[in-house]
């Protein structure tokens, strides 16, 4: 299980993949991404039109269409696209979910939480897309199960 909706896993991973085929030049289409990325392609199509409204993500449609990245969408912090398609609750919630924990009222992971939170946060603002371009094209990492 992970920290993220399993709408924002897909859209993290169709990122990195959109990303990593930006570099060879290529654009993708929807079920290539899909196949790619282990994703049911509907689910995928409603994630990828929230990142295209966002600027996340480009789109171009016909024969040579399909889903690619300006050089300026491959700088931005991985935080935009988690805020994107989760909000910002991961950043700023209570790890038990209750909605009255803070500061002067804190739940028993509350200190301890925010210090992962905290740690979280720092690297989704300071990870940019296209950092891991690299680690994919070379094999080093991957985005199958």
């Amino acid at each position: 299980m992970g920290m993220f909706s399993k709408s924002c896993e897909y859209a993290l991973r169709a990122v990195f993949y959109i990303a990593s085929n930006t570099l060879k030049g290529e654009r993708v289409g929807i079920k290539q991404i899909a196949e790619n990325i282990n994703s049911p392609e509907a689910f995928l199509g409603k994630i990828l039109q929230q990142l295209t409204r966002a600027g996340i993500v480009q789109s171009m449609k016909g024969p040579n269409g399909g889903f690619f990245m300006l050089p300026e969408q491959l700088k931005r912090p991985l935080a935009d696209v988690v805020a994107v398609v989760d909000g910002n609750q991961i950043f700023v919630g209570c790890g038990l979910g209750l909605t009255y924990c803070s500061e002067t009222n804190p739940c028993p992971l509350h200190n301890e939480f925010k210090k992962v939170r905290n740690e979280l946060s720092y690297m989704l603002h300071n990870t940019q897309i296209g950092e891991f371009n690299e680690q994919l094209l070379t094999g080093k990492s991957t985005l199958n199960k």
